[in-house]
């Protein structure tokens, strides 16, 4: 079958590679074989497997040592260990420059910038302009002038000291016995230490003011009746103190902060695509702040202000465990005004607002209802203690300084609350097990119809029944006040934030699904064969290939904690791995509920995507009762299930809910609680921790202030600790966000050649492609012949006598606002085609390339596999290419049961791989595919590696990441 690309003649994309110091033989090592089986364990076989050449060779032990004795055995070791750390060092490489040309390469309509879009603003909250005295100036206006010393390092007295602490305390943690060594280490050498000690670099810390917000405490205590005949409980005697820190005051910080100047929304609106179709994404989007703005504006006084929504997450974290087991229960603080993907990326969007007690008692006395009233209490007293400084400026504007550096008038509402199910019905004073948000009661949640809770409907139940009424008919907890009743505005039923984290990752998929498909094997197989098929399922999950962003399961799911990354990238793997192994209607339930997932995750939802939604949560309603044909499952009464049909509503009220997701706060444990406890001294933790979250939150506001006044570069986004140790030890193929705003998508080669000025017979025998100079001649003849005349009269294939240069991997650039990326939703991958990746087995990574630009989804994209990135010169032109070979499509249409294309090798007359030289901008970036496993189970001995050659066909794996489900539909 012949491919036809979008013919471009490219501009001259750069210079010609100057010569490496590496020859011909030395770029090309033999690909690792498989590992020695013993005798009989045979690892070649047939159905599913292929037994046709892969991209290494016919697929045969025997010719892998003769290929390995050709052209790879006489290798130097020393050479070996330089292609290795160069490796090492590309992938770790920001590349920054690459970043800079981002904006040259076009790759077509895949993920070219979208037609702009339409916003109608509130037209009475409209956040006009004043002075610091609240007086409204013209819009022209500039912004008052600030002092711009460009030596006023603050409480630091120059640039290397500023960057000596930050690397010291924010970025090493160094600790204090640390830093006074280092310190006389440096005055030992003869030269000045930028400190005398810690002491000295904490008291330059704790004397700046800037990004200020001092910590203050109040105590709470039982103030009920005791009991008379015995000595009462400790809970009953004890104080409860919680810390906290002005929420007016972080909230300035936030406002204030210029670094997000261009990621700030003053004003609701509603935004429409060029077909006029209701689009959400941030907060400010929805729905539910424009109907705040109509209630506000009721009041003539708050008209030209604008809306400030206080954005709130608790959840319990342990720093140890064991018999220690010590907790904390911190609350977190945000604005709506910050756009979803800046919230996401870990830039101090998300503060810290306090630390809530958390009351304990014995075991005997855990189940006391006078215990459970008085912990419910003291949670809702807190927060309202907490937030009540808000409460003022809810009714009457209070002037703020903006990111763009103007005043304006403001006015606060308590926004949505983010939490998991259980604090949710905390939160909520509603019964476990029933509905936070709607009146399905707890064994009737497949009632998708419930009429919703509100604030005034549960007061008027409470008043007019009983306590015991009350928990039982209607699911609420009478008894205790909530904190929303201390705020205008205030319904905490409507400001539940959807939680895509725990509800639906954790919780519908690991807990309930997962555990429902290992209840149907066990319980049709029995302990015996079942535990064989979860081997072998274990075994399909181990040799999936590898792929950027992809977490690794070496052993599959046999580890003991489970996190919520865990949980997202089995997701990514499971469908094919099960597939065989259960019944259509299971594969079909769990492919509804990750498209519900994955269009939730989306950063933009628009009403075809709500329809979508729907569509695929009445799929997953409808075929989720094979579970129950098989007797897995009695009923589906579960609260996280049931949260679904709430999504759709509350993406029209809040936006997309990737900016709301407990993910959010969970995240932000990691730097506000668990690191600050493992750097204090055990001894009264809290308070050194406190202290640390206002040390690392004046580094950081210092640091964007001298951004601000030029003193300092910007800096990318730091790559979060997880995802750097999970590099590190090989359980995650890097990828990466690119800072900086949106630009187009691109395919670059890698900045350094393996080898330049190589003869291109000669490669072509190294790599078995003998055909390789007439595929050149080919895709030059494309180049430069118009498609029109090469259809009409064939021509000459040019002359090519020229040398190439040869890359081991190109780097992907392009637009995924959904997945982990720079605040412009830019993203980056590797593409790699090595013949050893780190002293290991060969790596030929597959890509989407366009094909046709008119159509839409995987119907405008092929799949190939990469053999080799190159680059030569033609009259006078560089063209970076990439030899590929073709996958077809198995069916016009995706498999029906898990919703994925299929694909297999594409062959030539001979049985050959067919292949192709392709310009990179007709690349669009990598694919992952995982083999249609098909009964057959998996041996001993296959690789991660391996995956891409041994199998017949595979799945075009549309989950591997948000954006591949958006494009490979």
């Amino acid at each position: 079958m012949e491919k036809f690309t979008d013919d471009v003649l490219p501009e001259k994309f750069g210079q010609e590679p100057a010569p490496g110091s590496l020859s011909d033989s030395d770029n090309y090592s033999l690909p690792a074989s498989l590992s020695d089986h013993p005798p009989g364990d045979d690892a070649y076989f047939d159905n599913p497997w292929a037994n046709h050449s892969s991209a290494n060779g016919a697929f045969e032990p025997s010719d892998l040592r003769e290929e390995q004795d050709t052209f790879g055995g006489n290798e130097p070791e020393s050479e070996d260990e330089e292609a290795m750390d160069w490796e090492r060092e590309e992938d770790d490489d920001d590349d920054d420059e690459d970043d800079d040309e981002a904006k040259d390469f076009v790759n077509g309509s895949q993920d070219s910038i979208p037609p702009p879009t339409r916003k109608e603003f509130h037209p009475t909250l409209t956040g006009r302009i004043c002075d610091k005295n609240g007086v409204y100036i013209p819009d022209d206006s500039p912004p008052p002038l600030e002092p711009d010393n460009a030596d006023d390092w603050g409480t630091f007295d120059n640039k290397i000291q500023f960057e000596t602490g930050d690397f010291l305390f924010r970025k090493n943690q160094m600790s204090g016995g640390d830093i006074d060594t280092l310190m006389k280490l440096w005055s030992d050498s003869g030269a000045t230490a930028p400190f005398q000690n810690h002491a000295d670099l904490y008291n330059r810390i704790d004397s700046s003011t800037v990004g200020e917000a001092p910590w203050t405490d109040f105590s709470l205590a039982y103030d009920g009746k005791l009991p008379r005949k015995s000595e009462p409980p400790e809970w009953m005697t004890q104080e409860y103190q919680a810390w906290f820190r002005d929420p007016v005051q972080l909230i300035r910080n936030l406002v204030a902060n210029p670094d997000f100047k261009d990621e700030f929304d003053y004003v609701p609106y509603h935004e429409y695509d060029e077909n006029n179709k209701h689009r959400f994404q941030d907060f400010m989007s929805g729905d539910w702040a424009w109907r705040q703005a109509d209630i506000i504006t009721k009041d003539p006084r708050t008209h030209g202000a604008f809306l400030i929504t206080a954005v709130a997450g608790s959840d319990k974290t342990t720093v140890s465990v064991g018999t220690g087991n010590i907790e904390y229960h911190p609350i977190y603080l945000s604005v709506g005004n910050i756009h979803n993907n800046t919230r996401r990326a870990h830039r101090n969007g998300v503060v810290l607002l306090g630390f809530l007690p958390i009351p304990k008692t014995s075991k005997e006395n855990a189940d006391d209802g006078a215990f459970r009233k008085f912990r419910r209490q003291l949670f809702h007293t807190a927060i309202a203690r907490m937030l009540l400084a808000l409460k003022p400026g809810m009714t009457d504007p209070i002037v703020m300084l903006c990111t763009d550096g103007h005043f304006r008038r403001a006015i606060f509402s308590l926004g949505p609350y983010i939490a998991d199910y259980p604090e949710q019905c905390m939160l909520a004073l509603v019964v476990q097990g029933w509905c936070a948000k709607c009146l399905a009661a707890g064994d009737d949640l497949e009632n998708a119809n419930a009429l919703l809770r509100r604030k005034d409907h549960a007061q008027t139940i409470i008043e007019e029944f009983e306590i015991l009424e009350c928990w039982d008919n209607w699911g609420l907890v009478s008894d205790v006040v909530p904190f929303t009743d201390e705020f205008p505005r205030a319904d905490i039923y409507e400001l539940l934030a959807p939680d895509i984290l725990h509800q639906l990752i954790k919780g519908v998929f690991k807990d309930h699904l997962v555990t429902w498909v290992n209840a149907y094997i066990f319980k049709v197989h029995g302990d015996k064969h079942g535990k064989k098929i979860l081997t072998d399922i274990d075994r399909r999950i181990a040799i999936v290939a590898p792929f950027a962003g992809l977490r690794r399961f070496p052993q599959g799911r046999g580890f003991k904690q489970w996190t919520g990354d865990d949980s997202k990238a089995l997701m990514k793997v499971y469908l094919p791995a099960i597939e065989s192994y259960v019944p259509p209607d299971m594969i079909r339930a769990i492919r509804a509920f990750l498209e519900f997932c994955y269009i939730v995750r989306k950063n933009v939802i628009d009403i075809a995507d709500l329809e979508q939604l729907q569509e695929a949560l009445d799929r997953f309603h409808k075929y989720r009762k094979i579970f129950i044909d098989v007797g897995v499952r009695e009923d589906f009464n579960l609260p996280r299930q049931h949260s679904m049909v709430h999504f759709p509503r509350l993406i029209r009220a809040f936006g997309a809910p990737n900016g709301l997701c407990s993910s959010i706060t969970e995240s932000k444990h990691i730097k506000a609680v668990k690191e600050p406890w493992r750097r204090s001294s055990r001894h009264n933790a809290i308070i050194q921790m406190m202290r640390t979250n206002t040390r690392l939150d004046k580094f950081a506001a210092m640091r964007v202030n001298f951004v601000r006044r030029g003193m300092l570069a910007p800096t990318s986004v730091p790559t979060t600790k997880r995802k750097e140790q999970e590099a590190t030890e090989g359980h995650v193929d890097g990828d990466d966000s690119v800072p900086g705003p949106r630009t187009m998508a691109s395919v670059q080669l890698a900045k350094v050649a393996t080898a330049a000025k190589v003869d291109v017979q000669t490669l072509a025998e190294q790599i078995c492609q003998p055909d390789l100079k007439p595929l050149i001649q080919q895709f030059l003849q494309e180049q430069l012949t118009p498609i029109d005349e090469r259809l009409s009269s064939p021509t000459a294939l040019p002359f090519f006598k020229e040398t190439i240069s040869t890359f081991p991997s190109a780097q992907a650039i392009f637009y995924a606002p959904s997945d982990i990326c720079g605040t412009g939703g830019m993203r980056k991958e590797r593409i790699r085609a090595v013949p050893s990746w780190y002293k290991g087995p060969a790596r030929y990574d597959t890509v989407f390339v366009e094909t046709d630009a008119n159509a839409k989804g995987m119907r405008a994209l092929d799949v190939a596999r990469v053999r080799l990135f190159f680059s030569f010169t033609f009259r006078g032109i560089v063209y970076p290419c990439a030899l590929v070979h073709w996958l077809q499509r198995v069916d016009e249409a995706p498999d029906e049961a898990t919703g994925m294309w299929i694909v297999e090798p594409e062959l030539d007359e001979d049985g050959n791989r067919l292949a192709a030289v392709l310009h990179l901008d007709t690349i669009v970036r990598a694919a992952h595919l995982i083999g249609v496993y098909g009964n057959t189970q998996i041996p001993r001995g296959i690789l991660p590696a391996h995956s891409l050659d041994i199998f017949s066909s595979y799945y075009v794996n549309k989950f591997a990441d948000h954006h591949t489900f958006e494009i490979a539909f």
